[in-house]
């Protein structure tokens, strides 16, 4: 290859989904060398490739990729925030985002893989009775690693420490089955790329195990689902970390604004950043026993709460002075970092220390998009908290008293999004909506974030996206979950006619039968009992009787269900609008789905082992 053909190449881009910006047949599309995150090398049985980390671009130079917006992101947060800290007095030439992705994942043999079409399709199972033992007993977290997944997870480690990708943390997760793997934290745009090299390196490695790795956001109904943590801060060129406390009042004031910041960008952006994290396996997950609801909110813990309240009552605001700043703590911020921040599981976005995680991001996702909207909302904020400091200063007001008073202000308005408590109490869900808070349960209606002015004016200002781009995003998401409930259900409908459905009719078959041929015997012996009372045999007959009538009465239901699918399914199909079309897949198409899962798991409870044709959560989540 030539340098020229490594920096640009030309691949055909007709095939990639561009949300209308181009037709179909126009192909061309140009990558372009990311010269700031390393190249490498995927080795395979017979050679090796080399891969260059690229953006995708269509002809006309509109963005078809995640890295561009992300890259983009990073240069609108770099300015912002290199400004904010030559304000308070210090130069740095450059400030990135820096990241640390947990992946969460699920391992299943391989053979139960196979026999799943649901799996196989869709990447989550369908149909599934929950089994005795689930993760009730919380043994699994803390329990030793198995020697097979212990094998397939030293090799994955071997493999991503070739490719340069920093891997640390490995171990089980609260569900069975389910693991966990985590690297040292990054610049964004690497930690990104690096993510996605994960994801393909646990795919490749399970199959040499004979393992099926599930990265789908709810695989399984009834366990704990998946998602990948984002431990996110942000680093200078000297070092610093800028959510880091520090050691002096006047570190403790940077430190101020960029939690303000990281606060504000949160509270006004909200709406975006949920949009970022709308995808069908999410809406399983959220809200659920180990996931966040869909309402953004931030966690601080009770030392820096503490901190906040007596900043939004004025304390320390008017004399910023070192003597008064460790009247009000904040000359011992360090105090709060790392040990000393308890941590809220239940919290979507969570500071813990030096950073913040963002939960909840789904585990398969793509992580450069929601980081993208995070950089930019804090970069915003931050220009905005900077224009009100040069107000001040252009009144002669102090320094440290004019940060102070705009951290103050930015304390009273990011009050709302403050919550210290329980994310999973119901209470909660109530208490936001008073606070204003959007709770946008659903893709359709989290995805419509991005179809405003409001939305496209912000990107457009970050320079993240163009007014096109934007509605290019808001259709290829929208098409994307349109399309996964559409094999979703279909999938499931051809499970149930062509597998649960001749299994039931088959047991329902085998206790004809039996009823029949007991009902024979019994009358025959009947006969030959002289006095015998001819009741008798009904009242032996009764269980299996009943059972009978069960097993019909749930294979008519299960019929039912099944046309309500067929029926929803065909109806959603048949709108027109994108919108209206994601909307109707929500609100009557899942909930048919759910109704025909409860008959079906009903049925797999009644049905003879022997007869079911589908592993069971059983044999799926234990025997691997």
């Amino acid at each position: 290859f030539s340098g020229s053909q490594l920096i640009q190449s030309e691949p055909d881009a007709s095939s990639f989904p561009s949300g209308g910006m181009r037709s179909t047949f126009e192909a061309r599309g140009y990558t372009a060398w990311d010269a700031s995150s390393p190249v490498f090398i995927m080795e395979a049985p017979n050679g090796n490739t080399l891969c260059i980390p690229s953006v995708f671009i269509s002809y006309h130079g509109h963005a078809l990729d995640l890295k561009t917006p992300l890259l983009r992101s990073m240069e609108a947060l770099d300015k912002s925030a290199c400004r904010m800290i030559a304000r308070l007095g210090r130069n740095v030439e450059r400030v990135v985002p820096t990241l640390g992705p947990e992946q969460e994942y699920f391992l299943i043999d391989q053979a139960y893989y196979t026999l799943r079409p649901d799996l196989v399709a869709c990447g989550r199972t369908l149909l599934g009775a929950r089994p005795a033992k689930g993760q009730q007993l919380e043994d699994h977290y803390f329990g030793s690693i198995k020697a097979r997944i212990l094998a397939y997870m030293q090799e994955c480690e071997r493999e991503l420490y070739k490719l340069g990708v920093p891997v640390k943390t490995r171990h089980n997760e609260v569900a069975p089955a389910q693991f966990e793997t985590a690297p040292i934290f990054e610049e964004a745009n690497i930690a990104a790329d690096h993510n996605q090299i994960v994801m393909e390196t646990l795919r490749a490695v399970a199959r040499r195990h004979n393992l099926a790795v599930l990265l789908h956001e709810k695989p399984f109904a009834g366990v704990n689902g998946s998602g990948k943590h984002n431990n996110w801060s942000m680093s200078d060129d000297q070092g610093a970390n800028l959510l880091d406390p520090g050691k002096t009042p006047f570190q403790n004031l940077q430190f101020l604004v960029f939690l303000l910041a990281v606060m504000k960008g949160v509270h006004r952006r909200a709406g975006l950043l949920r949009a970022t994290i709308a995808i069908s396996g999410n809406d399983h997950r959220l809200g659920a026993n180990e996931a966040p609801p869909a309402i953004l909110s931030v966690y601080l813990g009770e030392q820096l709460t503490a901190i906040l309240n007596a900043i939004e009552k004025g304390k320390g605001v008017d004399e910023p002075s070192e003597e008064r700043l460790l009247e009000l703590g904040i000359a011992n911020l360090p105090e709060v970092s790392r040990d000393y921040t308890d941590r809220n599981r239940t919290s979507p976005f969570a500071f813990t220390g030096n950073k913040f995680e963002f939960r909840a991001v789904p585990s398969s996702a793509v992580i450069s998009w929601p980081i993208s909207v995070l950089n930019a909302a804090v970069a915003e904020a931050l220009d905005e908290m900077g224009a009100a400091i040069d107000k001040r200063l252009a009144k002669k007001v102090p320094l440290a008293k004019a940060v102070m008073e705009v951290v103050r202000e930015a304390v009273v308005a990011t009050k709302p999004i403050r919550f210290e408590g329980n994310n999973y109490d119901p209470a909660w869900v109530k208490e936001a909506a008073k606070r204003g808070l959007p709770n946008l349960r659903k893709v359709p209606e989290a995805l419509a974030e991005l179809d405003t002015p409001g939305a496209r004016e912000f990107f457009v200002k970050a320079g993240v996206l163009s007014g096109d781009e934007v509605e290019s995003r808001y259709h290829v998401n929208l098409e994307r979950y349109i399309k996964d409930i559409q094999i979703e259900a279909g999938a499931m409908i051809n499970l149930v006619r062509t597998m649960v459905l001749p299994a039931a009719t088959a047991h329902q078959r085998a206790l004809a039968e039996s009823l029949a041929l007991t009902r024979q015997a019994l009358g025959e012996q009947a006969s030959k009992a002289v006095g015998a009372p001819a009741v008798r045999g009904t009242q032996a007959l009764q269980p299996q009787l009943d059972d009978l009538k069960g097993c019909a009465d749930a294979i008519a239901d299960l019929h039912a269900r099944l046309l309500d699918v067929a029926q929803s399914l065909a109806a959603a199909e048949g709108i027109d609008s994108p919108g209206k079309q994601a909307r109707a897949m929500a609100d009557e198409v899942l909930p048919a789905m759910a109704a025909l899962r409860t008959v079906a798991d009903r049925l797999e409870e009644r049905v003879e082992d022997a007869l079911w044709p589908l592993p069971k959560y059983r044999e799926m989540l234990f025997l691997v």
